[in-house]
């Protein structure tokens, strides 16, 4: 006979109410970002601004920077709309290294506070509802290890917010998703940077966008290399599998190998 362990009511009843706060509070938050603040942070806004800018920089910058990050932190990791912008106009206000070291942290922090958000809102509701079909992926996600999460990153088709939110959902530890991602942004991170530094000024980018430092071929080419990038990890892995698999001798298993 067996003896079920089973959590207070009242336990639950409070978690659930702690994520519904959670929830509410920053959805209050993403509701007043998008509509307060949205339009100042467009191209066309800032290009308006852009030698106040320039001055505040020079005439307080422990205060802009500091700004600028948290900024950045709260955009990235309340997944709103214009990340990409922003990293064009750091990059063009900051300078390319300045800019690089700035949105890289920052960016890694915002994700890390998405990935967060994902596990303590939904993470225990997907599990209940949808454990078995997760587990395959959280198997295949603890066999392959961080290099899973580096080629997702190295991928630009795949969204940004959607790999933070999915990553919430599985058992990895919030270092390893910290330090996996600061690394795999970071080629992103340098092209986009690279490009804002290179605009003259936040007008021309605001009527060209990218356009005004890479043409239609050159995004491609870009976009060609990034794939290539994150499926290179995928490739290195196939392939050993398959030279050790060749190398089994006749009559003995993989699975005789992998439990040796």
């Amino acid at each position: 006979m067996t003896t079920e362990i089973e959590t207070p009511r009242g336990n639950n009843d409070s978690g659930k109410t702690k994520k519904v706060v959670v929830f509410l509070f920053v959805a209050a938050i993403i509701l007043v970002a998008y509509t307060q603040f949205g339009d100042l942070l467009s191209l066309s806004s800032l290009a308006k601004q852009e030698a106040q800018l320039r001055t505040m920089q020079a005439d307080h910058p422990v205060l802009v920077y500091g700004a600028a990050f948290l900024v950045y932190v709260v955009v990235t990791g309340l997944s709103l709309p214009g990340a990409a912008v922003l990293t064009l106009v750091y990059g063009w206000y900051f300078g390319l290294l300045r800019g690089v070291v700035l949105v890289s942290f920052a960016s890694t922090a915002g994700a890390t506070v998405a990935f967060l958000l994902s596990r303590f809102l939904f993470r225990e509701a997907i599990e209940k509802r949808f454990g078995h079909r997760l587990q395959g992926f959280n198997d295949a996600l603890e066999r392959e290890g961080p290099s899973s999460l580096f080629t997702l990153r190295l991928i630009p088709a795949v969204p940004f917010f959607v790999i933070n939110a999915v990553m919430g959902l599985t058992p990895i530890r919030t270092g390893t998703f910290w330090w996996v991602s600061q690394l795999g942004m970071l080629p992103a991170t340098i092209v986009y940077v690279y490009a804002g530094s290179s605009v003259p000024d936040l007008q021309t980018l605001a009527d060209d966008g990218v356009g005004a430092v890479f043409n239609r071929s050159q995004l491609i080419q870009i976009s060609s290399a990034f794939v290539c990038l994150g499926l290179f990890p995928l490739v290195v892995r196939l392939a050993m599998k398959w030279y050790g698999r060749d190398r089994i001798p006749p009559g003995i298993s993989g699975d005789d190998v992998s439990n040796a």
